[in-house]
């Protein structure tokens, strides 16, 4: 498997993804739209990151089963992590080489506004569906 890494905007917070994953997953929950303004495209990098300018991250405990991170200086998204396995969903935009990149996955399709769609024929779940197979008492 190859490495990955990629920073934030104003480049105060750097990472490195030791096994890198090269799938693309994107949620369309409330939430994540409510946080970037759209669906989140991110990547599972699992607990596989390391950082640099890790004084420069800020954690929001989002949920009983995740969190959320950016930078403090830039405002840059960083990553969602699970609280349960510390589990790393790096956001897509932050990598430097992003040719290796497929979109499979979208998760709570049933929450998805209509106002957009993707032409990519990928996976989709429901918000019940990935409650079901990623959900904190599934992985404990």
């Amino acid at each position: 498997m190859s490495e990955g890494n990629g920073h934030c905007l104003c480049g105060a917070v750097s990472f490195t993804v030791k096994n890198m994953n090269y799938s693309v997953d994107t949620c369309h929950c409330g939430m994540c739209r409510r946080w970037g303004g759209g669906p989140l495209m991110f990547v599972d990098c699992s607990t596989d990151v390391a950082f640099e300018g890790e004084e420069s991250i800020t954690v929001y405990d989002s949920s009983d089963w995740a969190e959320r991170a950016f930078c403090k200086k830039c405002g840059s998204h960083l990553f969602y992590r699970l609280k349960h396995n510390n589990a790393h969903q790096m956001l897509v935009g932050q990598f430097n080489e992003q040719e290796n990149f497929h979109f499979d996955l979208q998760v709570y399709m049933d929450s998805k506004p209509a106002f957009y769609d993707f032409a990519n024929k990928t996976r989709e779940l429901t918000e019940a569906e990935v409650i079901e197979e990623f959900g904190p008492e599934q992985n404990t």
